[in-house]
């Protein structure tokens, strides 16, 4: 599970016109994940081709997507590389409770009750190669820019960001203040009104930006001071310590002069001790595996023109989207970016 920073971060609403002509870095992974987890039948399903091809996350790149085009963003997704050794464990844990969530899924499908299945389903979520090899096809098509990071895609678009070369990193993690992204994007994949589960009550979920330097100053402490906060409450990367709070966490620090003091403080204190050498966990966060990049490779990538044959082919004739709805699509897409035709050009960087 990704940090919880929640109570200790500084935020304001904001709407896409706000970040009209800003480059940002997407979380491919985790806007994906959003998509799969909402877009379903009403049972929980996901939405599928006549030859059972997961469908529902290409519905919500296409239209999302264009939609921030429209707003003359600029958007450029990164890709999750291999993971850490440190996250094997998370993903571990994450199958099991996906599995877990998919069994209790099948019996309320069985018992009919469709509310329970559809929250059981939107936990089941996981992400396949199928999936992403799809998602990468469907951009290529659309002109849309993406990176395949060598390790964590959260920390490659923080890197973009603190290097100035994107405005902001989108993801719903607050582990990107973590890896140092100047400005953090969320809900930009999921704004407006949403149910709440087993509730007759409807919310609305506004886009947000974060500022890291505003948060930083606001607690008055550094970036790797609040790295410090995030392992104690519990990261990707390793578990926190129980009875630790945001409050607590800031008070700890405020009163350390490095990792080692925060250990010794939990261990007098609180007679507990992490699982293992958490200072592997701070070095991943100060300098975790990115790949390097120019303004001219970015510009590449923005710059990317859309094939109108290859995603109608693509999108109806393969996964049998309706054609008309899709070529309308296509054609702001096309508006919005340009008309001139690539066919056959990586939309990636490797």
């Amino acid at each position: 599970m990704s940090v919880d920073l929640s109570k200790l971060i500084v935020k304001k609403t904001i709407t896409l016109d706000d970040i009209k002509e800003k480059t940002v870095a997407i979380d491919a992974y985790n806007t994906i994940y959003q998509f799969l987890s909402i877009i379903r039948q009403p049972d929980g399903s996901l939405l599928v081709d006549s030859h059972g091809d997961v469908t529902s996350h290409l519905s919500g790149l296409f239209y999302r997507t264009i939609e921030l085009i429209q707003h003359g963003i600029k958007p450029i997704y990164v890709f999750d590389g291999i993971p850490s050794m440190l996250k094997q464990k998370t993903i571990q844990a994450r199958i099991q409770k996906r599995e877990s969530a998919y069994s209790a899924w099948q019996t309320a499908v069985a018992e009919g009750d469709m509310e329970k299945a559809r929250s059981y389903a939107e936990r089941s979520t996981r992400i396949n190669k199928d999936i992403v090899a799809s998602a990468k096809q469907l951009l290529d098509y659309m002109g849309v820019g993406y990176i395949n990071a060598p390790s964590e895609g959260e920390g490659e678009a923080s890197y973009l960001s603190m290097k100035n070369l994107v405005y902001a990193a989108v993801s719903q993690d607050y582990d990107t203040l973590l890896f140092g992204s100047k400005n953090i994007i969320r809900n930009i994949a999921i704004s407006g009104r949403r149910k709440l589960p087993k509730k007759d009550i409807y919310i609305s979920i506004n886009t947000e930006l974060i500022n890291l330097e505003e948060t930083l100053a606001s607690i008055g402490i550094t970036r790797q001071q609040l790295i410090w906060v995030g392992i104690m409450l519990g990261t990707d990367f390793n578990a926190g310590i129980k009875g630790i709070g945001p409050k607590t966490a800031i008070k700890i620090v405020k009163q350390s002069n490095s990792l080692y003091d925060v250990k010794k403080y939990i261990k007098e204190k609180f007679n507990s001790e992490f699982e293992f050498d958490v200072s592997e966990v701070e070095d991943l966060f100060m300098k975790p595996e990115i790949k390097e990049y120019s303004q001219s490779d970015i510009e590449a990538l923005t710059s990317m023109k859309p094939d109108f044959d290859n995603i109608i082919d693509f999108m109806c004739t393969k996964h049998e989207f309706s054609k008309d709805r899709i070529s309308k699509y296509a054609n702001i897409l096309l508006k919005s970016k340009g008309s001139i035709k690539q066919t056959g050009i990586g939309g990636w960087i490797d």
